[in-house]
């Protein structure tokens, strides 16, 4: 049986897909669902999005209400990581074209945005609308160790971790295994 992405083939999968997750999937609230990150160069030298890989859009695909995109049910939520490579790590990069937060930015708006990290932009449409609505928040300079970042981004971090290791992702550096296990254990969702 196949409800829009999902495949249920085991009880569990079943509560999931029917009982938690069926609301969420009769409602739409929101279509045409785009998210788009731009980090700042003052405190981001490079990123790179983990995983959704096959939904990326072209850059000028976001402000097109033509160019369809996903949809978001009643009770959803959508998590997207990034691993960052910080402005000042010793690595050699290729320049990139000039955003909102390049360094020839005028020297007044610079200074104002200094504490800024990252804008989020989010546009969709109304379940019956054609024209696109656009809200944006910006994030501002906190960084967090993961041990006391929420267990929601620890689980999060641990899970998009395990699929390079799986995988064998040329970006999973140092990371092993053992790590994913002992995160797990920290999480309390396996025995000690």
């Amino acid at each position: 049986m196949c409800i829009r992405d999902s495949y249920i083939d085991n009880a569990l999968e079943a509560k999931k897909v029917l009982v938690t997750e069926l609301g969420g999937t009769l409602l739409t609230i929101a279509k045409d669902v785009k998210i788009q990150a731009e980090f700042n160069p003052r405190h981001v030298k490079a990123y790179r999005l983990i995983g959704y890989v096959n939904r990326q859009l072209n850059d000028v695909d976001f402000n097109n209400d033509k160019k369809d995109a996903g949809e978001l049910g009643s009770g959803h939520t959508v998590t997207v990581l990034y691993e960052i490579i910080p402005k000042h790590a010793k690595m050699d990069l290729n320049d990139v074209d000039s955003l909102k937060y390049q360094y020839d930015y005028s020297i007044k708006n610079s200074e104002k945005l200094k504490d800024e990290i990252l804008t989020v932009k989010f546009r969709y449409k109304k379940p019956k609308g054609k024209k696109s609505i656009l809200f944006s928040k910006i994030l501002f300079d906190h960084p967090t160790p993961f041990s006391n970042s929420s267990k929601d981004t620890q689980f999060a971090i641990s899970v998009a971790g395990f699929g390079m290791l799986l995988r064998n992702s040329k970006y999973k550096g140092e990371l092993t295994y053992r790590d994913i296990l002992q995160y797990a254990r920290d999480l309390s969702l396996i025995p000690i």
